[in-house]
């Protein structure tokens, strides 16, 4: 069977918009995608009409958690069963909100994909490291309890798992690709949310980072780095890593090594956004977060400027429609790009074509409307390039196809089949 989609505008992720534009769905892939007058007869498609067709959007920092706080300790507290059931609601509100990917760098994911793609919940496509890494003492360690309870956590399945020294780097990130993780995790770099560690700091040795980096890439999957600091994103891309996470401290010269390496920026603006005015985050944590933020915002203009190439990413974790940082909200993100100078074109690139480069030998074909790719499409009843916050509102994402799929609409009387 297939499906038309008709629009008066048609975003292909790269690239100028398609005035008056169709894309046809055959199947799980896209077999045209472009002007409506070069567009071939469809007798018997689901046709679909809208004001703007794009391609589904990706958020590549995220976190499936099931927390109700920023509170790094909640993991330890709650059992990982309730928390992979709370995860059941932010499936769905990603596709409700039109992120038909998601590139989860530590969580629940591993796990969660598998009931996503046999059917059994609905859900984006999910692409996860699995377990993130930490040294002990690092942003990945919860520094409120016993190391031996950290350790225990992290091999039985937990978000987060400590290893020092290169050959137990290297047995920590094989033990995630034994769960088929896409890509491999790290914290390079102290945190915000970790309580006694700095965000300056490095934290894995160069030695330690360059065994991941090498287990990894001989699965054919990439590192990416969690790192503030400069000293972190340095040593990182000296490694190989893919990409770099949060960035907050780059400089002129991290980002030439940047462009030099091939290194992709995923920023997160969201999450430093929306936890400075939320009154769940521990107090250690607020600190550093009022401290980072400012510069944060420095360091995406001076990438933009040097040509680093920056996808999109939220680190959203919480549960529930009044958590600060829930899923749902990745469209924001856009409007914080937009905001930080990228035009609403490029704010879309980052999140659609851009995207799946982040996963390196792993990337599929997506993130563009383009004949033989993913069906992943949404319809908005807005045009995103004059008001790139109509994305951040899931009410204005009217259709979502997730493989050919539809998993939004189609039920509004506006399908047709013709």
């Amino acid at each position: 069977m297939q499906q038309r989609i008709e629009a008066s505008q048609l975003i292909p992720g790269r690239g100028a918009p398609i005035v008056d534009g169709v894309v046809i769905v055959e199947g799980d892939r896209i077999r045209y995608a472009g002007p409506r007058d070069e567009a071939p007869s469809t007798p018997g498609a689901d046709v679909t009409r809208g004001h703007t067709v794009m391609p589904g959007m990706w958020d590549c920092h995220g976190h499936f958690m099931g927390l109700r706080s920023a509170d790094l300790h909640d993991l330890m507290h709650e059992p990982i069963a309730l928390r992979s059931a709370r995860c059941v609601s932010d499936l769905r509100a990603c596709l409700d909100s039109g992120f038909t990917s998601i590139r989860e760098v530590g969580g629940l994911g591993i796990h969660l994909a598998r009931a996503v793609a046999e059917g059994t919940i609905e859900g984006p496509t999910i692409y996860s490291a699995g377990t993130a890494l930490s040294t002990t003492g690092g942003h990945g360690d919860v520094h409120g309890f016993p190391v031996p309870w950290i350790n225990d956590f992290g091999h039985l399945g937990g978000e987060l798992r400590l290893a020092d020294g290169p050959a137990e780097c290297a047995r920590a990130a094989r033990e995630q690709l034994r769960n088929n993780a896409r890509l491999i995790k790290v914290f390079a770099s102290g945190g915000v949310l970790s309580e006694v560690d700095h965000p300056h700091h490095q934290q894995f040795t160069d030695a330690e980072l360059a065994a991941i980096v090498e287990v990894a890439g001989q699965a054919e999957r990439v590192v990416a780095a969690h790192c503030h600091g400069k000293p972190g994103i340095m040593a990182a891309l000296k490694a190989g890593v893919r990409t770099i996470e949060h960035g907050t401290y780059l400089d002129e010269e991290a980002a030439a090594a940047m462009r030099e390496t091939g290194a992709i920026l995923v920023p997160t603006r969201a999450i430093m956004h929306l936890l400075l005015t939320s009154d769940l985050v521990p107090p250690y944590a607020k600190r550093k977060l009022e401290e980072v933020a400012g510069r944060h915002l420095d360091a995406i203009a001076l990438a933009r400027e040097a040509g680093v190439t920056i996808a999109l990413g939220t680190d959203l974790a919480m549960t529930g429609p009044d958590r600060p940082t829930q899923w749902g909200k990745g469209g924001i993100e856009l409007s914080l790009m937009v905001k930080g100078g990228a035009t609403p074109l490029e704010a879309i690139e980052m999140a659609t074509a851009v995207a799946p480069d982040t996963l390196g030998p792993q990337a599929p074909r997506s993130g563009q409307l383009l004949a033989g790719y993913d069906a992943d499409v949404l319809l908005l009843d807005a045009d995103p390039v004059l008001d790139i916050g109509v994305l951040a509102d899931p009410a204005h994402v009217t259709d979502v196809w997730k493989s050919g799929r539809q998993v939004k609409g189609g039920e509004s009387g506006q399908q047709q089949r013709l």
